[in-house]
This record gives C-alpha cells, structure tokens and sequence, in this order.
C-alpha cells in the first residue's frame, strides 16, 4: 500500500496540522505502507533550516529527517521554495526538490493520497 501526503500548512502555525501529518506518515511506515510527502505552499518551511521557533513544544524537522531515514521520500515544490524565499542551501538536503510533474507522477501511483 502506498501513501501520498501533501502538506500545505506551515509546520508552526499555531495548530498541529503539520504535526499530526507526520505522526500519520511514521504510523503508515511503522504498518509497512511506503509513504511519500510532497511539500508545498507554506508546509516548504517543513524543510528550512532554522524554521522551528524559539520554545517550540515538537521539532519537526527532526521528526522529517527522521521519516527519510526510515524511509519516507520526501520532494519539495521548487515554485514554492521560491515563493517562501527559501534559496539553495537553506533547505534540508535529505529532501530533493521536484514539480509539478513529480507530483502528478506521485498521484498517480499512489493508492491514498491525503493533504494536509
């Protein structure tokens, strides 16, 4: 079984959106889905380095890292990287940076395919 997340929201907005989207992918991975997260619009902050704010209750960067590391494939959206003014360099390295077509591809082998 395969899962697709797309994770739209920024990961510190006040809710715990961001969060509970990747306590979902580490389920899936623990129940033996493969998993894939597409991040886009503000949930591309998932992935900048230093995004976590001063006190924050979770990381959720480490909480990404660690997810890659158990195998989740994680691609950011590279038109929203650009919008969010996150250059070459302040995105995590473990994430490699895709399109549109990446995503239509990730859909359409996907069999669930949730955003956030």
């Amino acid at each position: 079984m395969s899962l697709l997340l797309v994770i739209n929201r920024a990961p510190y907005d006040g809710t715990d959106v961001a969060w509970n989207s990747l306590r979902l992918a580490a389920a899936a991975l623990e129940a033996g889905m493969r998993v894939r997260l597409f991040l886009m619009n503000d949930g591309v902050d998932l992935a900048r380095a230093g995004a976590a704010p001063e006190g924050a209750e979770f990381d959720l960067q480490e909480m990404l890292r660690d997810l890659i590391s158990a195998g989740a494939e994680v691609r950011l959206c590279q038109t929203c990287l650009t919008r969010c003014g996150i250059g070459k360099g302040d995105a995590m390295v473990e994430a490699q940076i895709a399109g549109m077509g990446d995503l239509v591809a990730w859909v359409r082998d996907s069999e669930k395919v949730l955003s956030f």
